[in-house]
């Protein structure tokens, strides 16, 4: 495959952790990104860009970035190979001897390579970072804290399904993932291209990771609402996203179920959550649920997917208005949804202007 890079000065000695984000068609928003990490970069760390082809104006903000820093490597496709192998070819041509899967929108927090680079002189395979979740633009906080810990974890041998069970759905985010470069190169990648989650094939396959540490501090700002897959969302937390947690045969079918449904779109209230939120309509239901849902199921997904969309909104929020009031990205999602009227925009605004949001999902 052809690619191009462009001109950076050589690093005197190998890396102890290269930043390898996979990017495409993020020029309005990648400079954020990397203004948040070259303050903190010295001669121990690496950043590996690589652009999956990006027809935007990607190539020229990066370019003002390798500019300033000798630490920064840009490599350009020609043809855009997908996300999962995007990563993958970013730690092959990485040099650290740790990879930090990071994202081309979200942000590092102050101190956050210091504080990987501790973590990994313990030698682990995997370092696992949480993050805290905040809107599009950065300005408000969602969730304080992705991943359910309030002290650092160091995990062993047996402790694979319980890091399963605890870490599994935060690990749908690449962004909080460190990896032994070696580890990586050793396990099996290809089986996961096309899943849109390569690193969770690589983290889950057999045999188990032996020692891995959870970072409980959040380290990373996710900019919610901003991934570029949100148009497939009900393909893939309906299918590709449990199809890949159900094919690991190492753990059990009851730590599975703590992570996903196998099914998740049997579920009428899921359905009609994401009818709510914009993800599901009768397009989707011709598409996935139309030949493969059984005869009852399929009568209620076709209902459901023929039902107002707006109506559907609105009695969710009222829903959520009369017997919940736990504030997560799930009724904020419904609340911002293209189907939400007024009652959705004074929703938004309601979150927007609280500061003692929940940490669930």
């Amino acid at each position: 495959m052809q690619s191009t890079f462009l001109p950076t000065s050589s690093v005197a000695t190998r890396p102890i952790l290269s930043i390898c984000i996979a990017t495409l068609n993020r020029g309005s928003v990648i400079a954020q990104t990397l203004e948040s990490i070259v303050c903190q970069l010295d001669s121990r760390v690496q950043v590996l860009i690589l652009d999956g082809a990006s027809t935007d104006n990607t190539r020229d903000v990066v370019q003002s970035y390798v500019d300033r820093s000798p630490a920064i490597k840009y490599h350009r496709q020609e043809v855009n190979s997908g996300i999962d192998k995007d990563y993958d070819i970013a730690v092959s041509l990485s040099d650290g001897q740790y990879c930090w899967l990071m994202t081309d929108d979200d942000l590092l927090m102050p101190g956050a390579i210091d504080r990987v680079l501790g973590a990994i002189e313990t030698d682990p395979d995997l370092v696992v970072i949480n993050a805290e979740i905040r809107t599009a633009d950065l300005s408000t906080m969602l969730q304080t804290r992705r991943l359910p810990i309030n002290s650092d974890m160091a995990l062993a041998d047996g402790d694979a399904a319980r890091f399963f069970e605890l870490a599994a759905d935060y690990l749908s985010f690449i962004g909080g993932v460190v990896m032994r470069k070696s580890t990586w190169l050793d396990r099996d990648r290809l089986r996961y291209f096309g899943t849109l989650f390569v690193h969770v094939g690589v983290i889950f396959q057999s045999p188990k990771l032996r020692r891995i540490t959870l970072l409980h501090e959040p380290l990373i700002a996710i900019r919610y609402g901003n991934a570029m897959w949100t148009p497939r969302g009900f393909e893939i937390w309906m299918f590709k996203w449990p199809k890949l947690i159900w094919s690991f045969a190492a753990y059990s079918d009851e730590a599975k179920r703590a992570v996903c449904p196998a099914d998740p779109w049997r579920r009428s209230a899921t359905l009609l959550a994401m009818r709510a939120n914009g993800a599901y309509s009768i397009v989707e239901y011709k598409k996935f649920l139309q030949q493969q849902a059984p005869g009852f199921r399929r009568g209620m997904a076709h209902l459901i997917a023929r039902l107002p969309a707006r109506a559907v909104n609105i009695a969710a929020i009222l829903f959520w208005l009369l017997f919940s009031r736990r504030v997560g990205t799930g009724i904020y999602d419904i609340a911002r949804s293209r189907h939400a009227g007024w009652l959705g925009r004074w929703c938004e605004t309601r979150f927007l202007s609280c500061r003692d949001l929940t940490a669930s999902r």
